[in-house]
């Protein structure tokens, strides 16, 4: 089991990005870190697996969507310090683009809430503040991008 709390070295994370007719698939967050705060879909990378690998599964056990074509769109560090300046929290997040196949959107595992949000008022919700800045850095592209079709 990888020690997410004062790890020894980065965890690899990976997020998924779903956008259907200029809504994106935000989650409200269940753990720390960013308990309940809104985010993508994802989780960590399983020893043995791939990224992409990684993103299909941790989307259909977060949402029960079956996802497929996952494209890398960011890397994101999320790096928190204690109040003493040790490393709490150490992730390297890998956002994919991913196409929706099926399934039946259910919030599950991780998500305390799951809501398709329009792309224009994603900001106003409460973000974790490495999604904020991803969202800040990639609204052009995400604007042009459909899981759906």
């Amino acid at each position: 089991m990888v020690k997410r709390l004062y790890p020894s070295q980065p965890v690899v994370g990976v997020g998924a990005i779903i956008v259907c007719d200029g809504k994106i698939l935000l989650e409200k967050r269940k753990g720390e870190p960013g308990k309940g705060k809104w985010s993508v879909p994802g989780g960590l990378v399983e020893l043995g697996e791939t990224v992409e690998e990684a993103v299909i599964r941790e989307v259909k056990e977060e949402t029960g969507l079956d996802v497929a074509e996952p494209e890398l769109i960011d890397v994101v560090d999320n790096i928190v310090r204690d109040e003493n300046g040790g490393i709490k929290w150490h992730f390297v997040i890998l956002d994919f683009f991913v196409k929706v196949r099926g399934g039946e959107l259910r919030a599950a595992d991780d998500a305390e809430e799951i809501r398709w949000v329009p792309l224009s008022e994603a900001e106003k919700y409460d973000l974790t503040k490495t999604f904020r800045s991803f969202l800040q850095r990639n609204r052009a592209k995400l604007e042009k991008l459909d899981s759906c079709r």
